[in-house]
């Protein structure tokens, strides 16, 4: 029997990289604006907890009608050009379909509205692996907050010690710690390794979950 029944995922930055696609709709907001635009690497350090925080980081000086223009700026733009460029990292549709096959419920945690979620999930052609997928405006709460995590596991009638959260940012392990599940950081990611080295296990692919001794048969 394996120690765990399911597998919390983020997405932007663990099951996905969706960076370019975020880097445009952030300059296609900036360059709205009269601003300058945002290399990629600025951008990756502007994600992590939605797009009203990430209009914040792209504009920390503006003024609240510029930043709720800048916010609509980014959300019209990332919806309609969403899978762009974003794509699976290599192996994510293997590996869930060999978790799934083994018999674990999977989800998705994300700080992305849900909207959205399902949409790159659905064009990825992945969607069919989740039992369930939380958005940013799921919950009064997101992560870093353990509510999303806890919600999952109240709906699935899983207690905490038999899930796993897997993510690339402090985000997602603080919000798995806090939820008392074991986490899994992702070096691929967006996340430097100062967010995660926190983490339970650290993996540099997501192929590499498959080794991990709470996913193997006792």
């Amino acid at each position: 029997m394996k120690n765990i029944d399911l597998i919390l995922f983020d997405l932007d930055g663990t099951l996905i990289n969706s960076l370019d696609d975020l880097a445009s709709a952030t300059n296609h907001m900036l360059l709205s604006l009269g601003r300058p635009a945002a290399t990629r690497d600025q951008v990756r350090g502007y994600v992590g907890q939605g797009a009203r925080r990430l209009a914040e980081r792209a504009m920390p000086d503006a003024v609240a009608d510029e930043l709720e223009r800048g916010l609509s700026l980014f959300l019209s733009y990332n919806e309609e050009h969403i899978v762009d460029r974003t794509c699976l990292y290599p192996g994510v549709a293997e590996t869930l379909t060999a978790l799934r096959e083994a018999g674990l419920t999977l989800a998705v945690v994300s700080n992305k509205n849900v909207a959205l979620c399902t949409k790159v999930l659905t064009t990825l052609k992945t969607g069919g692996f989740f039992a369930c997928v939380i958005g940013a405006d799921s919950l009064a709460e997101r992560k870093p907050s353990p509510e999303p995590l806890l919600k999952v596991l109240r709906d699935l009638d899983i207690p905490p010690e038999r899930a796993a959260m897997v993510g690339d940012s402090i985000n997602d392990i603080a919000a798995g710690k806090a939820a008392g599940v074991v986490t899994i950081g992702c070096t691929f990611g967006y996340g430097g390794m100062e967010e995660i080295r926190g983490a339970d296990y650290l993996i540099d692919s997501l192929p590499e979950l498959l080794e991990l001794p709470l996913l193997l048969e006792e």
